[in-house]
């Protein structure tokens, strides 16, 4: 029998520390990659259809990813406050709040804000919210947005729907053309999608081998290796690193290396990742030798590209983000996590900010402690904002919880 090794950190993280400094180097000089606008730079949000982009050689940033960073580094309560004093509510996204001050008080963002756009995608398949948030900073830098619309999905997608979200990237079509003086190859746009499928194949891949016990991967390890497939998806360099790591986790996996040593409860995580705390909170769980095995919100990044009209396989894939789906569907979701990934309860993050993610989540965990006969916590934080992180009332809910799991 293999002997169980301790967990220590994953190597492969200095790899991606160097792939992603070296994408926001990129994104920060890219207008020194030619003439002007030969490589235009984008603000995106995380459900838009970037492989599109990349087609008309557009460098893509997402103001989303950099919220999380900006709440990684103790940034986001004081650029929330910019955006507050200029009259944005704090019940908006603080996502959106942090980015707005970011724009306002670039002298206090991280790495100075983000570099100025030519243009801004925005797709409303993950919150409504974003729509108004891209409009503001179109008015605040005066560039173009694109929007597209996706109509939410109470059942199964349908014929009208493809029709609609297709209508609206062929304009998009003709939009870039104009904007980039290029003209769309359906070939380049195939060649960034087979990028694409090929890291979400490798990420699926990686999540699947935290089914075994002891999971060779933690919540936190899940939340910080998606990155690349955030920023990089559509691209060589995502498929590569993530070639990387899931080596690395298979071996673990055959080592016997335990993300948490003696790890004897598994557990499921519903919504964003509490980013402020991200590892305080999460060292509640560890220290009663508990486990996030895997989460609905790191799966969210696997979004394939069906073969056939590479167009038609964006509008569907963009389309069927799973929060942009009913409420039985991502309580379906949840249930077959728990039981895939034999998990002894869930616990479900009542996140401020996001509120399509956060509504209906009662519901839904009604549904899957039914389903499942395990156990579900939910805990109020945000995302972002850690003025709305209380630690010791969420410390009694977590202890509460885990002893009626035996936790010691």
């Amino acid at each position: 029998m293999t002997e169980k090794k301790r967990y220590k950190p994953l190597a492969s993280s200095k790899y991606m520390e160097k792939t992603m400094t070296r994408y926001y180097a990129l994104s920060q000089y890219h207008r020194f990659w030619g003439k002007p606008l030969r490589r235009p730079l984008a603000w995106v949000t995380s459900g838009a259809p970037v492989e599109l982009l990349r087609a008309f050689k557009i460098h893509p940033v997402y103001p989303e990813q950099y919220g999380a960073i900006c709440s990684t580094k103790k940034a986001t309560e004081k650029l929330c406050q910019v955006a507050e004093s200029a009259g944005y509510s704090q019940d908006l996204c603080s996502y959106a709040r942090s980015h707005i001050g970011s724009i306002l008080r670039p002298d206090l963002a991280p790495m100075g804000g983000l570099p100025r756009p030519d243009l801004l995608l925005c797709c409303n398949n993950i919150c409504g919210t974003v729509l108004k948030w891209y409009e503001v900073v179109a008015r605040l830098l005066n560039v173009p947005l694109l929007m597209l619309d996706t109509p939410y999905l109470p059942g199964e997608y349908e014929k009208h729907t493809k029709e609609y979200v297709l209508e609206q990237i062929h304009d998009m079509i003709n939009f870039l053309e104009k904007f980039t003086g290029r003209r769309f190859d359906p070939k380049t746009l195939e060649r960034h999608a087979g990028y694409s499928n090929e890291a979400v194949n490798l990420w699926k891949e990686i999540r699947e081998l935290c089914r075994t016990t002891p999971s060779p991967l933690n919540g936190p390890d899940l939340f910080i290796q998606m990155a690349p497939i955030v920023v990089l998806r559509g691209t060589s360099p995502v498929v590569d690193y993530y070639r990387r790591l899931k080596q690395e986790v298979a071996q673990r996996v055959k080592e016997g290396t335990a993300a948490v040593d003696g790890e004897n409860i598994r557990l499921v995580w519903d919504n964003i990742a509490i980013w402020s705390n991200l590892f305080s909170f999460t060292k509640m769980f560890t220290e009663r030798k508990a486990c996030f095995i895997t989460d609905t919100y790191t799966g969210g990044w696997s979004m394939v590209l069906d073969p056939g009209d590479p167009i038609e396989s964006l509008a569907s894939a963009y389309t069927k983000v799973f929060l942009n789906r009913s409420p039985d569907f991502r309580a379906r979701q949840l249930t077959e996590l728990v039981r895939d990934y034999s998990a002894d309860g869930f616990v479900m993050h009542s996140n401020r900010s996001c509120k399509p993610y956060s509504l209906v989540q009662e519901v839904i965990r009604r549904k899957v402690m039914k389903e499942t006969g395990v156990p579900g916590l939910m805990v109020e934080a945000d995302m972002a904002d850690p003025r709305a992180y209380a630690e010791e009332p969420i410390r009694n809910r977590v202890q509460a919880f885990l002893e009626t799991l035996g936790g010691i």
